[in-house]
């Protein structure tokens, strides 16, 4: 081509030096102007046509290529291949030239496989089966993997020497690799220990106070697992850490379909005593209280019937004190609680007493696991619970307030 346009000069009077130097100018820019058109063309062939007929198409996986510029990389590669067609033009830098456009052309497809993997992750995130076993972890390894080999095709071909030729000196860098790509190496095979036992999936709450973590897992790559706590901050946290530390997995919760209340109420001790009749009475009318009134008066009197102890004597036998009277009621009233789970551990159980009072905890699980669910059952429970304490002639314990400070001064 360059001798075509040469001996056209040469013909038109131009002298030999100025007809090579034109010549070849002009191929140059016959060259880049063809480099452009095809560009452009391929470009707008597979972005504009082919993203018009992928809209209109039901299929999702054509989208997601163009949503990762696929057709866009593609369109990378008529240049460079121009380029290297045309480079016997030039004889004198030839060889380099198509060095050049082949390395080109070798980082261009790795691009593109690159813009593959992305578009098969998101594909695969449309599943299910995602949130179990995420490859993006897997998808970055083989990127660093086909990168590793990029780099080396293209410095073989730079220095025109056989990629083994190359690999066989990588023993002596291999400390440096090690140290350069230890995160990816850990990161890697955590993300493996992960995957096999299950430990964490995508949408599990997990909690790491160590890195102030306490939220939903968002995403897991090979390098960090990314949580959006509750205040809708972000936390990253290195894969690798999920294997060393501790932290806890809340996904058992939601499996298992209950969640757990356990929280206390606590009651002046000076309040506490044994049941009068007239108490007891009172508290056989509350309707959860009748079948165990009745129930727990007979089975005392036999008690101390049999005992043959001194009825007018309050220490002497068995007798029902209000702090039990309550705690009966409380366990009757979680037990027939329409939104707790009668399939889990239901329990009101006692204290050790502490300066605080006598805790009274109620042990339940909800049947819903939805946080806001919860936080209402749990409120409904404990309004109840404040509310009724006074009927047994107890009362909760609570620090002095500003209002009973000003009532001792008074005093």
């Amino acid at each position: 081509m360059v001798e075509y346009f040469r001996q056209l000069l040469v013909n038109n009077g131009i002298s030999a030096n100025w007809a090579e130097f034109l010549a070849y100018t002009a191929v140059v820019l016959l060259i880049i102007l063809a480099c452009f058109l095809s560009w452009l063309f391929i470009k707008i062939i597979l972005t504009k046509v082919v993203s018009v007929y992928i809209r209109r198409s039901k299929s999702k996986w054509d989208d997601i290529l163009l949503e990762h510029n696929l057709f866009r990389r593609a369109a990378n590669l008529a240049p460079a291949i121009i380029i290297h067609m045309t480079a016997p033009a030039f004889p004198a830098l030839q060889i380099w030239i198509q060095r050049i456009a082949f390395s080109y052309i070798v980082l261009v497809v790795i691009l593109i496989l690159f813009s593959l993997m992305d578009g098969f992750d998101t594909l695969y995130r449309t599943f299910e089966i995602s949130k179990e076993r995420p490859i993006k972890g897997f998808l970055q390894v083989l990127k660093i993997i086909l990168s590793i080999i990029g780099v080396i095709t293209i410095v073989s071909v730079l220095l025109d020497r056989p990629p083994w030729a190359l690999l066989s000196g990588i023993g002596v860098f291999s400390a440096v690799l090690l140290l350069v790509f230890q995160n990816s190496i850990l990161g890697f095979v955590a993300g493996l220990q992960l995957s096999a036992n299950d430990m964490v999936r995508v949408g599990d709450w997990i909690e790491m106070p160590k890195f102030n973590a306490d939220g939903d897992v968002i995403d897991i790559t090979l390098h960090t697992v990314k949580v959006q706590n509750w205040d809708k901050t972000i936390t990253m946290i290195p894969t690798h850490a999920l294997i060393s530390d501790s932290f806890k997995n809340w996904r058992g919760m939601k499996e298992a379909g209950g969640r757990r209340i356990k929280r206390s109420v606590y009651i002046d001790m000076n309040s506490i005593r044994f049941c009068t009749e007239e108490m007891l009475a009172r508290f056989e009318k509350f309707h959860y209280l009748t079948d165990y009134i009745r129930r727990k008066r007979q089975e005392i009197e036999e008690y101390n019937k049999a005992l043959g102890v001194d009825p007018n004597q309050l220490v002497n036998g068995r007798r029902m004190t209000n702090i039990g009277t309550f705690r009966a009621y409380v366990q009757e009233y979680v037990k027939n609680h329409p939104a707790l789970n009668k399939d889990m551990t239901l329990m009101v159980r006692q204290l050790a007493p502490t300066e605080h009072g006598l805790p009274i905890e109620i042990y339940c699980f909800t049947k819903s696991t939805v946080w806001t669910e919860y936080e209402s059952v749990q409120a409904d429970i404990f309004d109840h619970i404040l509310a009724v304490v006074p009927q047994f002639d107890l009362k909760l314990f609570q620090n002095p307030s500003g209002k009973d400070l000003e009532a001792w001064k008074r005093c």
